[in-house]
C-alpha cells in the first residue's frame, strides 16, 4: 500500500490528477453546505433518512438534509442514463445507430442524457419540494407560492447539473469515473455521522442490554470486515478466455480476454436502489397514510425492509446485472473486433458463433455476479431485522459495494497510468 501511494505521487501526471480530483471533491463538499434560499432546512432531520430521501441524502453527503445546492445529487442524471440506455436496445433506431458509432455517437447520446436529466431534475425538484413541505408540516418552504417553488426547482436542477459537470471534469482531468467518485465521497462523508448514531443507539441507550449490544457491535464490525474482503475478492475475480492471434509469418500468438465475474460493477445496485425507492417516496409524498389493499401492497412492494420489497429488489438486481453486463462487454463488438484482428477463441468459429459463445459466457458469469450483489446488498438488511439494528444508508451493503467497487476501479486507473508513464519513459530513453 505504501509503495503504491509512493509510486502514484512520484508521477507528476498522476499527482496532478489526484490533486485536481481532491479540489473538485472540496467544491462538492462546499456546495453541499450552501442552503437553497427560501427554505427552512431544520425541519428535515427526520424526513431525510428513509427511502429515496435517505439514499439521496447519503449519496449527496448530507446535502438533502440541509436542502442545499446539491440536494438532488446526480439522481436525475442516473435516471436519465437508465432511460437512454434502455432506448438504445432497438427501441429508438437513432439511439441504436449512435450507440454503434463509437466516440461520436457516445457524445450525442450523452447530450440527450443531459437534456433528459434537465427535464427529470426539474420535475423531481418540484415534486420533492412540494411533497416534503407537505410532509414536514413545519413550513419547509417559507413562502410557499408558485413562483417560490419554480425558483427552488430551478436552483436544485442547476445544482444537480453542476454536480454532473464536476463529475465529468474528474473523468477527463482527474482520476476515476467522476459521477461514481462523487457518490463515493458523499457516502464516506456520512459514515462518521452514522457511526456516531449507531454507537449512541447501541451503547448509550442500551440500558440493561449493554452486554448484548456490545457483542452485537463486535459481530457487526467483524461482518463488515469479512464482507469487505468478500467484495474485493469478487470484484477482482475474472474468467480469462484464451485468444489466438494468427500471424502472417505463420505460427500463433497466445493472449487472453479477461471477463469479470461482475462485469456490471456497482451500476445495478444504484439502478435497483433508485428504482425501488423512488415509488416508495412518491407514495409517501402524495399520500402519507395510504389506505386500500392495492396501496398497501404497493407500499410493501417498494419497501426494501419488507419481504415483498426484498424479493422485488433482488429481481431488479438480477435483471439490471444481466442487462448492464451485456452493455459493458457487448459480445457483438468484441466478436467483430477479434475477427478484424485475425484473432479467434479456440474451438469457436469467428463471427456469430463467437458472439453467441461470449453472450452465453457473460450470462453465466452474470448469474454468479447477481447472486453476489444480492447477498451483499440484502444481508445487512436481514441481519438488522433479526438483531433490531438501526438501518443506516451509509453503512448498508449497497454503500459498501459502491465504495469498494469505485475504490478498486480508481486504484486500477492509477496503476494503469503509472505503468503507462514507465513505458513512455522507456521509449524516450
Amino acid at each position: 500500500m505504501v509503495t503504491f501511494i509512493k509510486n502514484a505521487f512520484s508521477s507528476k501526471d498522476v499527482r496532478n490528477r489526484i490533486f485536481f480530483t481532491l479540489f473538485i471533491l472540496a467544491i462538492f463538499r462546499l456546495g453541499s453546505h450552501i442552503p437553497v434560499p427560501g427554505v427552512n432546512a431544520n425541519v428535515l432531520d427526520t424526513l431525510a433518512s428513509h427511502g429515496l430521501l435517505g439514499m439521496l441524502n447519503a449519496f449527496g453527503g448530507g446535502a438533502l438534509k440541509r436542502y442545499s445546492l446539491f440536494a438532488m445529487g446526480v439522481s436525475p442524471y442516473i435516471t436519465a442514463s437508465i432511460i437512454v440506455q434502455l432506448l438504445q436496445m432497438d427501441i429508438v433506431p437513432r439511439f441504436t445507430e449512435w450507440a454503434k458509432q463509437g466516440e461520436v455517437g457516445r457524445r450525442k447520446l450523452n447530450q440527450w442524457t443531459i437534456y433528459l436529466a434537465i427535464v427529470i431534475g426539474y420535475i423531481q425538484s418540484l415534486g420533492l419540494s412540494f411533497g416534503m413541505n407537505r410532509m414536514s408540516h413545519l413550513n419547509l418552504i417559507k413562502n410557499p407560492s408558485t413562483a417560490t417553488y419554480l425558483i427552488i426547482a430551478l436552483v436544485l436542477t442547476a445544482g444537480s447539473l453542476l454536480l454532473v459537470w464536476l463529475g465529468e471534469q474528474i473523468t477527463r482531468k482527474g482520476i476515476g469515473n467522476g459521477v461514481s467518485i462523487l457518490i463515493m465521497a458523499g457516502i464516506i462523508s456520512q459514515v462518521p455521522v452514522e457511526v456516531k448514531t449507531f454507537i449512541k443507539t447501541m451503547i448509550i441507550n442500551a440500558g440493561d442490554k449493554l452486554t448484548r449490544n456490545l457483542l452485537i457491535m463486535g459481530a457487526v464490525i467483524l461482518a463488515l470486515f469479512l464482507m469487505t474482503v468478500f467484495v474485493v475478492v469478487m470484484e477482482r475475480g475474472q474468467r480469462r478466455i484464451p485468444v489466438h492471434h494468427a500471424r502472417k509469418s505463420g505460427g500463433r500468438h497466445m493472449a487472453h480476454l479477461p471477463l469479470k465475474i461482475n462485469s456490471a460493477g456497482v451500476i445495478p445496485v444504484i439502478f435497483a436502489s433508485s428504482f425501488i425507492t423512488t415509488p416508495q417516496t412518491i407514495i409517501g409524498l402524495v399520500n402519507p397514510n395510504p389506505t386500500g389493499s392495492v396501496m398497501q401492497f404497493l407500499v410493501k412492494l417498494f419497501n426494501i425492509q419488507h419481504p415483498y420489497g426484498a424479493i422485488f429488489y433482488t429481481i431488479l438486481l438480477i435483471g439490471f446485472t444481466f442487462f448492464y453486463s451485456l452493455i459493458q462487454v457487448n459480445p457483438e463488438k468484441v466478436a467483430e473486433n477479434l475477427q478484424k484482428q485475425s484473432a479467434y477463441i479456440p474451438s469457436v468459429r469467428p463471427g456469430k458463433d463467437t458472439e453467441n459463445y461470449l453472450t452465453s459466457l457473460i450470462n453465466r458469469l452474470s448469474g454468479v455476479g447477481s447472486i453476489y450483489l444480492s447477498i451483499v446488498a440484502l444481508l445487512p438488511i436481514v441481519v438488522g431485522f433479526i438483531w433490531k439494528i438501526p438501518s443506516n444508508i451509509a453503512l448498508s451493503g449497497t454503500s459498501l459495494l459502491i465504495v469498494v467497487g469505485v475504490a478498486i476501479e480508481t486504484a486500477k486507473q492509477i496503476e494503469g497510468r503509472i505503468v503507462k508513464r514507465r513505458y513512455q519513459g522507456f521509449l524516450h530513453i
